[in-house]
């Protein structure tokens, strides 16, 4: 029997007038409305993050037709907008937030527009929203130094935990970059897995740290997210992506040897 493989779906904003920042993933409220109609038409079943990774660690079955709506970085329009669309679904879902970019006491002003505060966060907690951290300012964490990396991680875990009493079991990866150092770094944090993107369909092969996820954004068409939620032409859909996403790994890998390499001259 071929393993079962899961489509995470990686949201933004949700706004009819996003600014600039953040436009190019973002969706409006009625295109997210939209795209949850269908996939209760299409009978599938939303899951947390930390329920499917649960699933997978001890074995237990997966539901019917499982698939992961999950929000990045914290706007205001997943309370706004999202939430009674979900709410009027009985659809769970996944927020994983920047600590330092919400809106509140630990804001480090770094948010890209119209961020959540405290309160919506804990409302959103109240209806079913799995809570997970995003890293405290959302750097790319592979470039950081241990020291760094290390704040990033407990930081962004402690302020949830301080906010909602308990702490967020999954991590989603800044721009979805990781690496072996990062990942381990994340487990030793107390986070029981992680989400990047790949814009590819998630399997319990690829590890419970670098679960892949497919990007929604303003440009992807009811027909483009129907074939994403049934797992259908993701690699074509998104060839153009993963040139993209090569080209700067090797720019990103460079800029590291050279750090190295200056670091060991001093």
């Amino acid at each position: 029997m071929s393993e079962a493989r899961v489509p995470i779906l990686m949201y933004h904003a949700v706004a009819a007038d996003p600014n600039d920042a953040t436009r190019a993933l973002s969706v409006t409220p009625d295109a997210f409305a939209r795209q949850m109609d269908v996939v209760a038409d299409l009978g599938l079943t939303p899951v947390t993050t930390a329920d499917l990774a649960a699933r997978w660690r001890t074995g237990r079955p997966l539901p019917p037709h499982p698939v992961l709506v999950t929000f990045d970085d914290g706007y205001e329009g997943v309370h706004r907008h999202a939430l009674p669309v979900l709410a009027k679904h009985g659809f769970p879902a996944t927020l994983f937030v920047s600590t330092g970019w919400l809106r509140g006491a630990y804001d480090t002003g770094g948010g890209l527009d119209r961020m959540l505060d405290w309160d919506q966060v804990r409302e959103l907690a109240g209806a079913g929203v799995e809570i997970g951290g995003h890293s405290h300012s959302h750097p790319q964490l592979d470039q950081l130094d241990d020291d760094a990396l290390r704040h990033e991680l407990t930081r962004c875990r402690d302020i949830v935990t301080d906010e909602l009493g308990t702490p967020p079991e999954s991590f989603a990866y800044p721009y979805g970059y990781s690496s072996r150092r990062v990942r381990q770094e994340v487990r030793a944090t107390g986070y029981a897995q992680a989400l990047a993107v790949g814009n590819d369909l998630a399997g319990r092969h690829q590890g419970p740290y670098a679960l892949r996820r497919v990007t929604v954004r303003r440009s992807t068409g009811a027909e483009e997210f129907e074939r994403l939620v049934r797992g259908r032409a993701i690699t074509r859909t998104f060839a153009g992506d993963r040139v993209l996403t090569k080209g700067y790994a090797m720019v990103r890998r460079a800029r590291q040897v050279r750090r190295k390499a200056g670091r060991t001259r001093v």
